[in-house]
């Protein structure tokens, strides 16, 4: 794929940048070797800007490992082995990698990234596809994902926390900034939210879910430990705690908040070793499965 100098002004790029870009490529040029060259000469953001106007292209690189102070890739890329980046690593479509993935900077996939091993990013991560890791994820920054997630182990995300699909956490997942989830949330430890916790369907832990504000799922809540939120706990349908049901002070406990009265006994049930304080709605089963 060809990059002419009438393709990038019609994007209207910075001043400065278009005068370095004729500077450098006069007509212009192959479209990865632009980026390359952007790269070479410390402009990734230039770079990825001129990925983010002209997409992903169908090419796939295949290597055995990958080590740099910054990345930029059009297409695929396919890693035998590990990943390590300094900077920014900016992929338009797959990153599918064998080994582990460090990046010290933002990690950005325009299509589905898959590693084996462990992933962590030093800045923001946003990936538009699925999200699967073997082991656990790492992010310094926001993280979004704009499929389904996947970690082996345990994701932890020092910003906010997008889910535009379902997502499955084999240990714990620990949020420091809003968690919001478009579908259903499981998660095998403890779940943590240091800011608003909603999930759109339903949320299972193994271990206890805390919300450090509001805690909001559309479907039903099931946890083995604790439930606790320092805000109002809001269920579409069912209440289930292992260990307990504690909404913040002042704040009530809804249940059923989707569900017909006629039917809190079948479908709004609220179930824990003692009845929750500030039980505004749902069937109090008292201790049990739901």
């Amino acid at each position: 794929m060809v990059l002419t100098r009438s393709f990038v002004r019609a994007k209207r790029p910075c001043t400065d940048g278009f005068r370095w870009f004729v500077r450098q490529f006069d007509e212009g040029g192959n479209y990865q070797e632009l980026l390359d060259t952007m790269v070479a000469a410390g402009r990734v953001g230039d770079a990825c800007w001129l990925l983010e106007q002209f997409g992903p292209t169908g090419e796939v690189r295949v290597v055995d490992e990958i080590e740099a102070d910054a990345l930029v890739f059009t297409g695929t890329l396919q890693v035998r082995g590990n990943v390590d980046v300094e900077g920014k690593l900016h992929v338009g479509g797959d990153l599918r990698v064998e080994g582990g993935l460090r990046t010290s900077g933002d990690l950005i996939v325009g299509g589905n990234l898959r590693v084996e091993g462990q992933v962590r990013a030093g800045g923001r991560v946003a990936v538009d596809g699925d999200l699967r890791a073997g082991w656990g994820v790492e992010s310094a920054g926001d993280l979004r994902c704009g499929g389904e997630l996947r970690a082996g182990w345990n994701l932890h995300c020092a910003g906010r926390l997008r889910l535009e699909g379902s997502a499955f956490v084999g240990i714990d997942l620990c949020s420091e900034g809003d968690l919001r989830c478009a579908k259903g949330l499981h998660v095998g430890g403890d779940l943590t939210a240091q800011a608003q916790l909603r999930v759109a369907q339903g949320i299972a832990a193994g271990g206890s879910i805390h919300g450090a504000m509001h805690l909001e799922a559309g479907w039903g809540i099931k946890a083995g430990g604790v439930i606790h939120a320092d805000g109002a706990i809001r269920a579409g349908e069912s209440l289930w705690a292992g260990e307990g049901i504690r909404a913040g002070q002042g704040y009530g406990v809804f249940a059923g908040l989707d569900v017909q009265v006629e039917a809190w006994e079948s479908s709004a049930r609220v179930s824990a070793p003692e009845k929750p304080e500030g039980l505004m709605s749902g069937w109090w089963a008292g201790p049990g499965v739901v």
